[in-house]
Order: C-alpha cells, then sequence, then structure tokens
C-alpha cells in the first residue's frame, strides 16, 4: 500500500521524476499567468467602487494564497523529517521557504499599494497586514536557521521545529479578516461557498491563482533537484547524472 510512498521519497527516482515534469509543470504555470494577467490587467472590467485600483488582486490575491499553502507544506514536511528522518522532506522544507518568502514578500508590497488609495495609507497595524508581517519572519527565520549549521540533516531537523511551531500563524493569517475589526475586506474568491465577485472579473483571478501555484511548484522542484544534488554528492546515482 505505501510502496509509492517509499519509492517517492528515494532521492534519485524523485530527481528523475521532478526532471521529467518540472518543464511541463513550468510551460502550464506560465500560460495560465499569462492567461490571467492579460484577461485581469487588460480586459477584465473595472470595479464600480475602486476602479482600476482593483486590478493589482491579479497579483496581490495568487501571491498571499501561496505563501500561506507553503508554510503549510513546509509544516507538513518538517513533521515527515521528524517523524520518518525522510531527506527528501527535509529538501523540500528547506527548498521552499525561499520561495515562500518571496510570495509573501510580494504579498505584503502589493497590498501595501493597494492599501494607498483605498485607505489612504501604505501600512497599518491591521491584522491581516501584521500576521503576514510575522508570516514573512517565520520563512526568514527558517532560511536563516538552515544557514548557520555545518550540518544540513541538524539544520533541517532545528527548521522543521521552527516551521511546525509556526504554523499556528497560518490560520491566524486566514481567519483574521473573521476574527478581528479589520480594515482588509473579507474574502471573496478563496471561501467557502458562491465567490462573490463576476465571472468577467473572477476566471482571470482563477487562472493567475493555478498559474502562481504551480509556478511556486516548478521553482521548488528545481530548488530540491539542487537540494538533493548537493547532499548526494557523493553517491553513485550523482555520478552518473554526470557521465
Amino acid at each position: 500500500m505505501w510502496t509509492w510512498f517509499h519509492r517517492l521519497a528515494s532521492p534519485p527516482y524523485f530527481f528523475r521524476l521532478a526532471e521529467r515534469w518540472a518543464p511541463w509543470i513550468g510551460a502550464v504555470s506560465l500560460a495560465l499567468l499569462a492567461w490571467g494577467w492579460i484577461g485581469g490587467l487588460v480586459f477584465a472590467p473595472a470595479d464600480y467602487q475602486q476602479k482600476d485600483a482593483f486590478r493589482i488582486i491579479y497579483v496581490h490575491v495568487p501571491t498571499a494564497a501561496v505563501s500561506l499553502s507553503l508554510y503549510t507544506l513546509m509544516a507538513v514536511a518538517g513533521a515527515i523529517a521528524i517523524i520518518w528522518r525522510m531527506k527528501l522532506a527535509e529538501s523540500v522544507l528547506v527548498s521552499a521557504a525561499p520561495v515562500g518568502a518571496s510570495m509573501t514578500a510580494v504579498a505584503l508590497v502589493t497590498g501595501m499599494l493597494w492599501g494607498k488609495p483605498m485607505w489612504g495609507a501604505y501600512w497599518v497595524w491591521d491584522a491581516r497586514l501584521t500576521s503576514e508581517l510575522v508570516l514573512l519572519f517565520l520563512y526568514l527565520g527558517v532560511i536563516g536557521l538552515y544557514q548557520a549549521f555545518d550540518d544540513p540533516r541538524a539544520g533541517s531537523r532545528a527548521c522543521a521545529l521552527l516551521a511546525i511551531v509556526g504554523v499556528v500563524n497560518v490560520p491566524i493569517v486566514k481567519y483574521s479578516v473573521d476574527w478581528w475589526n479589520s480594515l482588509h475586506q473579507t474574502s471573496t474568491i478563496l471561501k467557502l461557498g458562491k465567490p462573490t465577485i463576476t465571472p468577467e472579473m473572477g476566471v482571470p483571478l482563477y487562472a493567475a491563482v493555478a498559474g502562481t501555484f504551480l509556478f511556486c511548484a516548478y521553482a521548488i522542484l528545481r530548488r530540491v533537484q539542487n537540494e538533493l544534488l548537493w547532499r548526494e554528492r557523493g553517491t553513485a546515482w550523482v555520478a552518473e547524472l554526470g557521465r
């Protein structure tokens, strides 16, 4: 039953699987991003209240959604690394951190740019903004902690503990607009129930969200491959790749 799980955890098997699928994932992500950005920035109608200022959602919403998902991925990978001591899970954890940090930074910057015309200020200590900033610090903490260790396996275990503890911030970011009085608007598409956005605006946004997720998947796959090559540089399967 668990044969596929153990096979997937094998560094050479995963490396070859990523080599096969990464180009396709990258190509599909670019196609979806082009669809979402062109459809949203050019063809979608202007919002009746925010006018063209709303178009920043085609970058802000996808990066914000990915920032939460990637930290959750890191926590799951960290739990697997601690429980089963899998090298692949360790590599996924440390490889996802820079990608997640980049997406979180973009989400914060675009949120600030959106906030200026909407709230009259680039930054307010709003519950959603503050918890998203904490998320960025958690990502940076994982990156810095891993680099502080000479032994990658010891560093990965330390990062796994931080990722697991820090995942408590993910639901805080997600539901902060519902739990506290927040300037940030409530969810319009990434929620249970019918989205409160028209199809003309929503379809390109869904494409941009899917494209951003796939682009991050591509980036993480490539980073995991590099991490595996570095960790396994003395093994026979890596030597075979160089022939």
